[in-house]
């Protein structure tokens, strides 16, 4: 069946469709009704069934005979351990620690945090939190102790699951001191805390609140898994970047579990047997869907890294990993690869790759210019596609486990089953063919995608539902071409206004990309007294680029000029060594913005690495900016 064939069938028929796509899961009861529309526009999917996600994750597979299959990989190059945990060794490890919550008085519907770096034991705490109906919470491993007190203060976590620390290539992480400076500083307490004791560093427990993660698990008997209704919060997971209150997305299992095992064959290819890597983080919502729960709801081996794209040891890390475990679908960041690309510009580090089946990009636009060096170097189709925090998976793709469709650089491809997107003006209406507007999705959304905030109706309504009445508002600007491609060329906030012309910072970056020696690029636009705001460039070369800086620039201004035109008054730009990105490898344009137009601005909490913004704030002083 084709791609056409498959969502032709979804929009005759939404709830048939996503009724007969829950038949890939075990179910306590079975939904009668797909969509509840009682309280539209806040829609929710299957809610009368009874389900269990670690149920159909992990215990399903043991029984229809591959407790023996890896079910987990854990690849850590900055400790030099690797470690193989088998479904049937997954299981007594989660029914253990679900056995020890349930003694501590963990029931359905309580929070727990976790916060923990990328080990096994992160998953072990998710999916024993699955299997006890209590909503887990993931905060990234090393956040600052104020982000994690406001995260504990809105959720409200009878327990906090931690490790002693984190491991980076150069450093240890020490995650403990940050836990017990945010339970100082939080209102609310935890009746308890679980602490993982990693030997680069025992933490020191707090005696009557902490305990170290086998002692408690020691003796205790092994839970069983718990049926929950299938609009029961299966976890909560605060956007990344957010400034005041953090807005908690709500994950409903049984939506979450049916749209993901979909996915898994559908978008990636991947079934039972087959290895799955997500090269990201449990703190982000990636490491939930395709890290954790949809390669173990398929049967599928995932894969933990605990390392980097480059440094641990070089830029051939990841494609180490690929042929070392059989990698069959390999997910990763746009950035990540850019990384790779600096530091080995010409592939020489790129070997065969004779398991990969497919290459998938997401996290934030993949530049034509990365693109055809993956497709160049890795010979195996090179997906972007695009989805968000909110949704769990992609809106947009290419689906190779339906049909692969011709490639358009530059674009996620086209909407999934369950995804009506819409390109829509300032006043709500529809745009035609090739034209740059707000990126909408007629309601309802898809089983999977977030029915509200965390106690923040309101908040949702205003922040997703209310500006375009009948459509979920996604926050980015782009377009639709004549075929249906979607086109995603900036957050709506980054689509810049120069002397009244609307032009997208996405494109010029997609021009300065295409310069041989850069290997990186961000576009901002700057306030303009004369027109309104003007685009600055931020470069970053490619390692062994030795060519002065103002030809490089030079180059860059005249590129933008003869691809886009004079229109987008592009007449500067700075070579920077890095660029300023949150731990999932977004540029933070904004706060660039804000520097470089002199305005009060907040440190992210998210930043990978502060040190970056001095740097920034040089360049942008450099060129007469960044006075307040």
């Amino acid at each position: 069946m084709s791609y056409a064939q498959v969502y032709g069938q979804w929009q005759q028929d939404p709830e048939g469709f996503w009724l007969s796509a829950a038949g890939g899961i075990d179910w306590v009861k079975k939904p009668t009704n797909a969509l509840n529309s009682d309280r539209a526009p806040l829609y929710e999917w299957f809610t009368d069934a009874q389900v269990n996600t670690c149920w159909n994750a992990v215990d399903r597979h043991v029984i229809a005979g591959r407790g023996k299959q890896p079910a987990i990989i854990h690849d850590s190059p900055v400790t030099g351990t690797k470690h193989v945990i088998t479904y049937a060794e997954l299981q007594d490890r989660v029914a253990r620690l679900a056995g020890a919550l349930k003694a501590k008085g963990i029931t359905k519907g309580d929070r727990v945090i976790i916060y923990m770096p990328m080990v096994p034991e992160a998953l072990e705490a998710m999916l024993a939190c699955a299997r006890l109906g209590a909503i887990h919470s993931v905060v990234f491993g090393g956040f600052a102790a104020h982000e994690l007190a406001v995260r504990i203060d809105d959720c409200t976590p009878k327990a906090i699951i931690a490790a002693s620390c984190g491991i980076e290539p150069s450093r240890v992480v020490h995650y403990k001191p940050l836990l017990d400076a945010a339970i100082e500083q939080a209102t609310h307490k935890p009746d308890f805390c679980v602490i993982f004791q990693r030997e680069q560093e025992v933490a020191k427990l707090t005696p009557g609140r902490d305990v170290a993660w086998h002692e408690f698990q020691y003796g205790v008997a092994p839970a069983d898994c718990t049926p929950v209704a299938g609009n029961h919060p299966a976890y909560i997971l605060y956007t990344s970047g957010t400034t005041g209150a953090p807005k908690g997305v709500v994950r409903p299992t049984a939506g979450h579990l049916v749209a993901l095992n979909w996915t898994m064959r559908a978008i990636y290819n991947c079934g039972a047997g087959d290895v799955f890597w997500a090269a990201s983080d449990v703190g982000w919502v990636v490491g939930h869907s395709y890290i954790c729960y949809a390669p173990l709801i398929a049967g599928c081996t995932t894969i933990v890294y605990e390392g980097k794209p480059v440094g641990t040891p070089d830029a051939a890390a990841f494609w180490r990993v690929i042929n070392e475990h059989k990698v069959r679908a390999f997910f990763t960041a746009p950035t990540a690869l850019r990384a790779i690309k600096r530091d080995d510009p010409e592939g020489k580090l790129v070997p065969k790759l004779p398991t990969l089946q497919g290459l998938y990009l997401a996290g934030e636009r993949a530049d034509p210019d990365t693109i055809h060096w993956a497709q160049n170097h890795l010979k195996v189709p090179v997906i972007d596609h695009w989805w968000q925090t909110e949704t769990g998976y992609a809106i947009a793709a290419n689906p190779l486990g339906i049909e692969h469709l011709p490639v358009k650089i530059g674009s996620p491809s086209v909407a999934m089953p369950g995804f009506d997107v819409q390109v829509l003006d300032e006043g709500g209406h529809p745009v035609s063919p090739g034209t740059l507007g707000a990126i909408a999705i007629k309601l309802p959304l898809p089983p999977g995608t977030l029915p509200t905030l965390w106690n923040a109706e309101d908040r949702f309504r205003k922040s997703y539902l209310n500006h375009f009445p009948g459509y979920y508002e996604t926050g980015d600007a782009g377009y639709i071409d004549a075929d249906g491609y979607l086109y995603i060329m900036a957050r709506t906030d980054d689509v810049i206004n120069v002397a009244g012309h609307r032009l997208s910072t996405g494109a010029m970056e997609e021009v300065l990309a295409s310069h041989k020696d850069v290997a990186e690029c961000a576009v901002i636009g700057v306030a303009d007294d004369l027109k309104g705001q003007s685009p600055l460039g931020f470069l970053c070369l490619n390692k062994g680029s030795n060519r002065p800086h103002d030809e490089v620039v030079k180059e860059c201004v005249k590129l933008v000029r003869d691809q886009i035109g004079p229109v987008a008054d592009f007449k500067r730009a700075v070579v920077v060594d890095r660029l300023p990105k949150t731990r999932s490898g977004k540029i933070l344009r904004g706060t660039m913005v804000k520097i470089a137009d002199g305005q009060p601005w907040k440190m992210p909490a998210t930043i990978d690495d502060p040190t970056i913004l001095d740097e920034i704030t040089t360049a942008l002083q450099s060129l007469g900016l960044a006075r307040s």
